[in-house]
């Protein structure tokens, strides 16, 4: 079983609902999935870009990514409707929570000058969004054979909570948010 997984049923469900006082474990709020997006601007002037990112994405979440193509033509972003500009991967289950101890103990501490996420991005309805300016903070990745440092976003999705409900949450898991 993943750590966070028997961590969170175990610590956090009874922590959570002591603090919001639910009457039902399915109250509780819990992870339902977390998605990973890799946006690729330059993937329409060099292929290459765009098979770099899904292979570092593939090695990052231990699942294959999707492509994501543009919606609509942008001229001054040379981009056409159905070009290839991006790649993402939804995590769910055991490899969420996985990739979720992964994050939280060993890439976010390699970030240099880190002083915590900011409280202020999540969405309202308790989802949080958050982004990496590289992919070199995951261990897994050989520094030495990156071609094109690359970006992504992460997003939390969280069932049945508030925005304060999430950050308990995310805050019980080890989360390191930035204190105001």
């Amino acid at each position: 079983m993943a750590r966070f997984l028997d961590r969170y049923r175990t610590e956090i469900v009874p922590a959570l609902m002591e603090r919001f006082s639910y009457r039902n474990v399915m109250e509780v709020p819990r992870l339902q999935k977390i998605s990973v997006n890799m946006g690729v601007g330059l993937a329409s002037e060099n292929r290459k870009r765009l098979e770099a990112a899904m292979g570092d994405l593939e090695i990052i979440t231990g699942q294959r990514p999707a492509i994501t193509r543009a919606k609509g033509s942008h001229a001054g972003f040379k981009v056409r409707q159905g070009m290839a500009i991006g790649c993402r991967v939804t995590l769910r289950g055991r490899r969420m929570y996985e990739f979720f101890d992964r994050l939280v103990s060993v890439a976010i501490p390699r970030i240099r000058d880190f002083r915590g996420f900011p409280t202020k991005s999540f969405d309202g309805r308790g989802n949080y969004s958050m982004g990496l300016e590289e992919q070199i903070v995951f261990p897994e990745i050989n520094i030495d054979r990156i071609e094109f440092p690359q970006g992504m976003d992460v997003t939390f999705r969280i069932t049945n909570s508030t925005d304060e409900e999430s950050r308990e949450l995310l805050g019980l898991f080890g989360f390191p948010f930035r204190r105001d």
